[in-house]
């Protein structure tokens, strides 16, 4: 149960971080909608539109499908919250490590999401990683960045190694622990988490099968990353987006509270 004391004001924040906050809490309850949640572990964050340096992630303890505008804390690359009422305890630690790394170092995004689903942690244990054996999965052909486990991520000397293995891309494994996701808006993170999740509930079924796996050669899997990056333009992560909504629609009142 939400506390009051934790209750927002929307005219405390600008109009444009308060549609930020609706828009994240919308994309936690997408994630608890697809069962992509572990309880209270695994974070989104996005940043904060025209205030350099900050980005709200979720106040630790709310579950996913019960996260409000009011419930995602400010907070700056060296784990300070804005607001007083909070402390750094009430951040995960390692969600701030992986959030602030990819936040600090690529400017270029607003949003971040981390998952720890079955089929994520199956692939990412996995030692090919994700294998090209299905339309979802050569979205990713090429382009996605591979990060070896290091324990639960509590060290802020990972944060350059997270870095360095995402790279330029839009989507990792993180060896042994799950899957990261970002975009350069919240509607593109969730297109990239969407079908990164899917292909690997593909891969772990494919793998459950007797039979050998066909794949497609490497000139048709580079075609079909090449049509995915050509056509999935930020008019169709916000179509899509839209569409997602409509799944919580019923929720609206209340995420964006």
């Amino acid at each position: 149960m939400h506390d009051i004391a934790y209750q927002l004001d929307r005219n405390q924040v600008s109009s444009e971080e308060w549609e930020t906050r609706c828009d994240l809490a919308a994309l936690y309850r997408l994630l608890a909608h697809f069962r992509m949640t572990d309880l209270i572990d695994t974070h989104i964050s996005a940043r904060v539109p025209s205030e350099e340096g900050l980005f709200l992630i979720n106040r630790y303890g709310v579950l996913f499908h019960e996260m409000r505008a009011s419930d995602l804390i400010k907070i700056d690359y060296d784990g300070n919250p804005t607001d007083p009422r909070y402390d750094s305890a009430s951040v995960n630690r390692a969600g701030f490590n992986i959030h602030s790394a990819i936040h600090a170092s690529r400017p270029d995004l607003s949003c971040v999401v981390h998952t720890h689903t079955s089929a994520g942690i199956a692939v990412s244990a996995q030692e090919d990683g994700l294998l090209p054996i299905s339309q979802h999965a050569l979205k990713f052909y090429n382009r996605l960045g591979y990060h070896d486990y290091e324990g639960i991520a509590l060290d802020p000397d990972e944060r350059s190694r997270l870095v360095r293995d995402l790279g330029v891309h839009m989507a990792m494994i993180l060896r042994n622990h799950g899957l990261l996701a970002v975009g350069r808006s919240i509607a593109e993170a969730f297109n990239q988490i969407y079908f990164l999740e899917r292909a690997c509930q593909a891969q772990v079924q494919a793998l459950a099968g007797t039979r050998t796996l066909r794949l497609p050669s490497a000139a048709v899997c580079e075609l079909t990353a090449q049509q995915h990056d050509d056509e999935i333009d930020d008019h169709l992560h916000q179509l899509g987006w839209t569409s997602a909504l409509r799944l919580i629609a019923g929720d609206q009142v209340s995420y964006r509270s």
